[in-house]
Order: C-alpha cells, then structure tokens, then sequence
C-alpha cells in the first residue's frame, strides 16, 4: 500500500496559513533519480547504479480524516508476542483493544491485583536516541548527530523522532514489529487544516503551532542540505527524501508517546534523564487517577535499567490501563497528544501582565484611580521582586489550574492596589501571592483585588468569537475530528475563565458580607 508521494496536508496548510511560499509537489526526487515501486510493506529502489537497496516509505499522509487513525501497515506484528520473544515480561491478562476515546489501548481480560507486574522491557527494547557526545565511528549515525544538535532542547521530541525515522526506513529494524503498530497520523494541531487552526480561538496556542510549523520547515531544508551528495552507505535514510511532513509525523510519534526515564548510571553514581519509546507501555492511555506507575529496576547483575510498569491499585476486569502522563495544560496535552481533558483541573489562560491591560481591568471593576501605569518607588521593588518589572522579567501570568489566580499576579494587584506601604512591607511575598491567605491587606483590597481578576476575564472571555453556546451547536451539526478538536479545546478555555469568575465572584460576596458584619458589630 503506497501513501501519497505529493505534497501533504502539513505543508500545503501551513505555508498558505503563514503566509510562506508555496512548496514543490513532489517529495521523492533524489540526486540519483530513483524509481518506486511498491512491494508489500516496503519499497524496492532502482537507482541509475543498477543496484538494489530495500526500504520502507517516509512520506506521510497528514490529513485527520478520523480519530481513530490506522496503523503504518494494515496487519503489524502482534505486539505483545514481539515482546515476550525478545525477553520482555507482559502480564497474561493484559491485551490491546480499541479503548475509546483514544483508539487502541491495553485493557485487563481479567481482574489483576494490585502490585502486579504488568508490563516489564529489559534495557534493548526501548528506543532511544544515543549519545550526541561520539557516533562511533558510524558515518550515518554521525549525520543524525549533526543534526539532532541543531535541535533546541525544547524540542527534544525532534531528536528522538530522526532515530525514529531512520529505524522506519530500515527494512531489518530491530524495532519495526513496534513501528509499524504506530499510527499513520497524529491529531496534533501541526497537522491540523489551515482553518482549524484559526478555530483554536487562543493566541497563545496559536503561536506555540506556528512556532512548530516554522521549525519544521526550516528544519527540513538544514535536512535537505545535510542530505545532498551523501554516499548511499552514509545515508542514514536509506536514500530518501526527508520532508517536512515525515519530520512532523516522527517528532508528533515521540511527543505523544516518548516517555523520560532514568538512562544508564553514570561514574558518579546518578542518572542521565533520557527520553525514550517505550513498546507496548506506550498504549497505556492518559488519566489525572491512574492504576498503573512506570518504575524502573536494576537489571540482576547488571548495570542497565528494566523499565516496568506496575499496578498501582486493583484493576478490574475489562478497565483499560492508565497512567498520569502529567499534571498538564490542555495547551500541552493537545499540542503534544492530540486531544482534550474536559474540565481538566490544571487547565489555565494565558495573560500579558500589561499596565494599560490592567488600569482598564481595574476602572471597569469600579476602581477609582488605579496606579497601575505609575507604581510608587516602593510597589516597583516588590514588582522587581515578582519579576514583573525590570530587565528579564517574565510578563506572562496565568488565571485557573490549583491556584486559580497565579502567585505572582495576585501579589501585584495586592501590593498596586494599597496605599499603606507599611501595611504592605509586614508580609512576606509568600503571604501577599497566597489565595489561600485571606485578605492580608484588608476587605477593601481584597475585594479590589479579585474584582479586577474578574474584569480580567471579562475581557479575555471577550476575546473569543463565540459563544460556548455556540460552540456546541457547531458540534451537533457534525464536524470533521480537526474541528471538533478545536472547538473542545475553546469550549474548555472559555468554561475555565466562567470558572474563575464565579469563584472569584463568590469569595467576593463572602468578603463583603464580612465586612458587613463587622461594621454592624
């Protein structure tokens, strides 16, 4: 089965989206003009050299046309046989099933206890990258090498996804039974249409996507380059053309899926975090409760780690096996896994801590004469402190997630909003960042305070086109899985900041009833 070999849904969208020039049709011409022909699973190349090299395809159909995504060939290998036959441990009531709403997981055909070893691979399963320090002495590995440290750290999955992609093309991979159970796509926004993106409603996302799409394809052109005149034995592609869809495809496969565990020991005794693939365990799909934990184990008599995962409470019959991928945004969770937690409790916004932002948030609360804009000597000190003025400082703040108004942004107000800077200097910051801390400045600050978090989130809540009314409309109407992605992903945004508003808002009634209370006593 041949994928499409012409220019794929990634690049077309993104280069039209922002605004980049319109990129070549054809993805597979190499400097030695070689021809395709597909046979099973793989491709034989016929170059102008006479000579035969076997490999398998990089190209990649992007587009989301369903969530449940098929496999890279129609029939892989079973997975689990794959890894017993290699020396791995999987439980005999573990299985891989279709787990809605994430497609193909591992669920328990029969009640496991807890403590149980589910899943366990000795340290020559994982995929892993390597070492960027020596290629030793390979003349394909040292090509990755060069370019996985043209990678920004931030992008580690990058990285990862060229040792991916390389083991993809290698017709005798160690590692191809768990490739080809990858999917062909991943519901990442990087692959999502042009006007999906815009349907994300949220800036912040908006530019962490083309911050990625950018990389990508200017990554693929340094590749290109890397590429060109290699000696067929030095390719480490196997002669292919690497485009910026396959690079995409490689590095959505390790983000989703990647996990960073503990590496070999090193002399002195502590562990390298190493970023890893981990067969099977990577088809545990995602809850904030989990019944199973990744541990990791010495290996008798050596010094490698065995990577297990364990039941962590009693799983019953039928339940799917999950793990805590994190206590993570849905910012995170869509850009690197592809789907939505709804009223995910460590969601947030995004704010600019912007003076003006801030005067008009503060007047539209009903308060008179804020100073945002001019601090007095003593409030720009502790805004230093808060790193919130001055050279290198963080402007970005958040509202919602545990502490539902950030530290930093809720001690700003307090300090901005007082005018006693005597009343304000008995506390520590840790004191002035505290929701928890009730009202250490006073009711009147307090509730000067919160009123303009509220009017804060009147305005971004006003920065969304629609209605969540709306929104949910749209998704009766039926909508391609893109769509629907995005109008999750605002949904739980603008659900987040009526959220905050009402707790806000009620603490708000709660502080003036106090006072109340008070000044009749």
């Amino acid at each position: 089965i041949c994928w499409s070999l012409h220019s794929s849904v990634f690049t077309a969208s993104y280069r039209s989206f922002f605004g980049t020039e319109k990129m070549s049709n054809t993805l597979t011409s190499t400097s030695t003009k070689m021809m395709l022909m597909a046979t099973r699973d793989y491709y034989l190349v016929s170059s102008t050299k006479a000579s035969l090299t076997q490999f398998r395809p990089l190209t990649c159909a992007a587009s989301l046309s369903s969530p449940y995504p098929a496999r890279l060939v129609p029939h892989p290998p079973d997975l689990i046989k794959w890894v017993r036959r290699e020396g791995g441990f999987v439980h005999q009531s573990v299985k891989i099933a279709q787990v809605d709403p994430y497609a193909l997981g591992l669920i328990a055909s029969d009640e496991i206890p807890k403590g149980s070893d589910l899943i366990a691979l000795p340290s020559h399963i994982p995929l892993r990258f390597g070492s960027l320090e020596s290629d030793g002495g390979d003349s394909a590995y040292s090509v990755l090498v060069n370019l996985a440290r043209q990678i920004p750290e931030e992008l580690w999955a990058m990285k990862l996804g060229l040792k991916l992609l390389q083991e993809r093309a290698k017709i005798d991979s160690f590692w191809w039974p768990y490739i080809s159970n990858l999917p062909q796509t991943y519901s990442v926004p990087i692959f999502f249409p042009g006007e999906d993106i815009k349907n994300l409603h949220y800036a912040p996302l908006l530019y962490q996507v083309n911050k990625r799409c950018k990389f990508l394809l200017d990554f693929e052109k340094e590749v290109k380059r890397a590429l060109e005149s290699l000696k067929p034995d030095d390719h480490p592609f196997g002669g292919q053309d690497v485009d910026a869809s396959s690079l995409g495809w490689a590095m959505s496969a390790v983000s989703s899926r990647a996990f960073r565990l503990h590496g070999n020991k090193l002399p002195d005794g502590t562990h390298r975090d190493v970023p890893m693939m981990l067969p099977l365990i990577d088809m545990c799909n995602h809850s904030f409760n989990p019944n199973a934990e990744i541990v990791q184990e010495q290996e008798a008599g050596k010094a490698r780690m065995l990577v297990k995962v364990v039941a962590g409470s009693e799983i019953k019959r039928d339940d799917p096996l999950v793990l805590n991928y994190g206590y993570l945004n849905n910012d995170l969770f869509l850009l690197d896994y592809g789907f939505v937690i709804p009223s995910n409790p460590y969601d947030c916004i995004e704010l600019k801590y912007d003076a003006a932002l801030f005067d008009a948030a503060s007047m539209a609360a009903g308060i008179s004469a804020p100073n945002f804009s001019s601090p007095a000597p003593w409030q720009q000190q502790i805004l230093s402190q808060l790193n919130l003025d001055g050279e290198n400082s963080v402007l970005k703040v958040s509202l919602g997630g545990p502490e539902l108004v950030e530290g930093r942004l809720l001690a700003a107000l307090r300090v901005l909003l007082a005018s006693d800077m005597e009343t304000v200097q008995k506390h520590d910051l840790g004191t002035l960042k505290s929701l928890s801390v009730e009202a250490p400045l006073g009711i009147t600050n307090e509730v000067a305070s919160l009123r303009t978090v509220i009017a804060l989130c009147m305005i971004a809540l006003g920065h969304f086109p629609t209605k969540i009314m709306e929104d949910e409309s749209l998704l009766k109407q039926g909508v391609s899985a893109s769509t629907e992605l995005a109008i999750q992903f605002r949904i739980q945004k603008k659900s987040l900041i009526i959220d905050v508003m009402r707790d806000l808002t009620r603490r708000v009634k709660l502080l003036l009833s106090k006072e109340s209370i008070t000044a009749q006593g």
